[in-house]
């Protein structure tokens, strides 16, 4: 079936159309910036910095995983213990495999780093196989006393004064997509995401419903396939179950 398209307009109309939104794009940016700024005013709870994390070196404390750094972002990455990389989390691949550049993050002294439900080799050879290179710890061990009875699927700010490490924010659900440019590039588009809950016009393509294959194509998160196309193993190590 062929979608529908806008409606067709001279330069001048779309314009004016396109400049009358505009003003509520701005007030949106300006809501976010004040946001922001009560974000910045929050208090902060104090973490053990000695709560231990697993790293390519082995068993090291969270104050060390600031790498000197004053502020740590930490990515809580799900994981499916002994399960194929197929069956990994698509969710978590997504957001997790949009954040590639961290050197402007360090410039402004913050560590990104991914704390990863599953042990640590099994789930690291799922980082190397995607192809991602941000620092990676298995909290396999430690995520209770992270979490302090909140959900697994988290994104988390900490600040650190001396030997002393604050948790000043955090974040779940659609607070992630603060990590995905895609996102923001599709709602830009004539047809936004083309999911199911979206207010849309009758007629606009809205293939992708909102449940576990909303971020998998063919059985697999999206992003495995061209890491498989370009000849990348996907084995995990583990007894796949």
């Amino acid at each position: 079936m062929t979608a529908s398209i806008p409606q067709v307009v001279d330069r001048a109309t779309w314009q004016s159309e396109v400049d009358a939104l505009r003003v509520r794009e701005k007030a949106h940016t300006h809501e976010g910036d004040a946001i922001a700024a009560a974000r910045r005013r929050l208090p902060m709870v104090e973490v053990d910095s000695a709560i231990e994390v697993l790293g390519p070196d082995g068993p090291v404390p969270l104050l060390e995983v600031f790498e000197g750094r004053r502020q740590l972002i930490a990515y809580f990455h799900m994981w499916h213990n002994g399960h194929p990389a197929a069956e990994q989390c698509e969710g978590c691949t997504f957001y997790n495999g949009q954040i590639r550049e961290l050197s402007y993050l360090h410039a402004r002294d913050v560590t990104y780093a991914t704390f990863c439900q599953g042990p640590y080799e099994e789930s690291v050879r799922y980082r190397d196989f995607m192809g991602w290179d941000v620092p990676w710890y298995s909290v396999e061990s430690s995520a209770d006393a992270l979490l302090a009875g909140r959900p697994f699927f988290l994104l988390a700010c900490y600040l650190r004064q001396g030997d002393k490490v604050y948790e000043t924010y955090s974040t779940n659900g659609r607070g992630f997509e603060v990590m995905s440019p895609s996102y923001g590039l599709l709602d830009r588009t004539a047809y936004g995401r083309q999911e199911t809950w979206e207010d849309s016009p009758d007629g606009w393509p809205q293939g992708w419903p909102v449940d576990r294959d909303l971020l998998r194509l063919d059985g697999r998160p999206v992003a495995q396939w061209s890491r498989l196309r370009a000849g990348r193993s996907d084995d995990l190590g583990a007894a796949v179950r």
